[in-house]
């Protein structure tokens, strides 16, 4: 996760060194990785606007950009016409859609690929199915075989800055490796270094749920806050993400945020972790798509089918699970006092379908003072968010030095 603009600033100036003869400064590389990044996450920003969040000079922040242009990582486009603005109007600088990502998301029953341009733009989409759980070699080889179908376009038009993989389970941040994912039975998989093997790409790994977490808090519901509690149900079960102070929690391991194995039931059904009563247990999508006469689906197509079914055990199967939903949701406001709680897959169909159920849940069992000022939101990115996710694991390096990619073709807007 990015530093806050201005701690960033100042931490640049503050460790910066006079570069040895023939090495790049390293405060002009900070200025420009932290012009970059606030254009990648903010999509347009005017120069006056840069200039402020920055905290250098315009005539610094006018170089910068200028620099940039010429790497073709960012364009500028004159500002809409404002017949009360007084003086001349500040250039509106916009991330380039040449500077891209490929994302893959694995899940029990298909293999997602996506293409993401800079400023968290879905270019491609491409979800192929399997007939049953694929494991890791397969996944790899699917996503593979779709990147290399992709080849010419990637190669003629995009610069890419390599793969970002978001995986149901835990898995270790620093080499890309797949401890555990139980629900696709993967053990111990070097997920990141076979797909890299397999298209010549760079690749990184991390939780879906995690990634997830920190594409809302920059592109999403999320947007403009610092501490959120982020929950996603889905075929893989239920997992989750927590941003304290702007900072995605990780743990000792990589490992922290796995919501779905909060303790909801006693005497609960036994859960894949080996525990019993966890959230994910009670709290499932099985029992929704059965309820709703379908053999599968996105959220959307579940959120249709229950509020036209007219079958009256659907209310109480959405209550019962909402009822253990708040329980977790109880235990995760009084611990992390968040701002936000932002719910996606089937969880948000949970939700939409009776509103003021978890508002009641929090507000009754958990502690006054954060229960008062947390709200729940839908995710806002859709169906797109694990690509958005995944891309943004793979955009990190990039954006820690973005004069390193180099030119790029030149194609701009969108």
């Amino acid at each position: 996760m990015m530093p806050s603009p201005t701690r960033q600033t100042a931490a640049g100036r503050q460790q910066a060194k006079p570069a040895a003869s023939g090495e790049p400064d390293p405060s002009r590389r900070n200025n420009l990785a932290l012009i970059t990044a606030l254009v990648h996450h903010h999509g347009v920003l005017s120069r006056a606007q840069l200039t402020k969040m920055t905290g250098l000079n315009r005539s610094t922040v006018g170089t910068l950009i200028g620099q940039l242009v010429a790497l073709g990582l960012v364009y500028e486009t004159a500002p809409a016409g404002d017949a009360q603005q007084v003086g001349r109007p500040s250039p509106n600088v916009r991330p380039s859609e040449t500077i891209a990502a490929l994302s893959v998301n694995p899940e029990v029953d298909a293999v997602t690929i996506g293409l993401v341009s800079l400023g968290g733009k879905v270019r491609k989409k491409i979800r192929f199915p399997t007939e049953r759980i694929p494991t890791a070699r397969e996944a790899v080889n699917i996503a593979a075989a779709v990147i290399e179908g992709m080849r010419s376009e990637l190669e003629s038009a995009y610069r890419i800055t390599g793969i970002g993989v978001a995986v149901p389970g835990l898995v270790s941040l620093d080499d890309g490796t797949v401890r555990l994912a139980p629900h696709l039975g993967w053990r111990d998989e070097p997920v990141a270094r076979m797909l890299s093997e397999a298209t010549g790409y760079s690749c990184r790994a991390a939780n879906d749920a995690s990634l997830a977490a920190e594409a809302e808090l920059i592109f999403g519901a999320g947007a403009g806050g610092r501490n959120l509690v982020y929950l996603n149900g889905g075929a893989s079960g239920v997992g989750g993400g927590v941003i304290a102070d702007g900072v995605l929690l990780r743990g000792s391991s990589g490992y922290a945020g796995e919501l779905g194995h909060t303790f909801v039931r006693t005497s609960g059904r036994t859960c894949h972790c080996g525990a019993s009563g966890c959230l994910e247990t009670e709290v499932s999508q099985a029992a929704l798509f059965e309820l709703a006469g379908l053999a599968g689906g996105d959220a959307s197509q579940l959120e249709e089918a229950l509020r036209n079914t007219g079958r009256p055990e659907v209310a109480g199967e959405v209550e019962r699970q909402l009822g253990y939903l708040g329980i977790a949701l109880r235990n995760a406001v009084n611990i992390f006092n968040p701002d936000a709680i932002i719910l996606d897959g089937f969880l948000g169909v949970l939700h939409a379908l009776s509103p003021a159920t978890l508002d009641t849940l929090i507000l009754s069992q958990a502690m006054e003072g954060p229960a008062a000022t947390v709200r729940i939101h839908r995710a806002a990115l859709g169906s797109d968010l694990m690509m958005i996710g995944a891309a943004e694991l793979a955009f990190t390096q990039f954006l820690a030095d973005p004069s390193g990619i180099g030119t790029v073709p030149v194609r701009q807007g969108t």
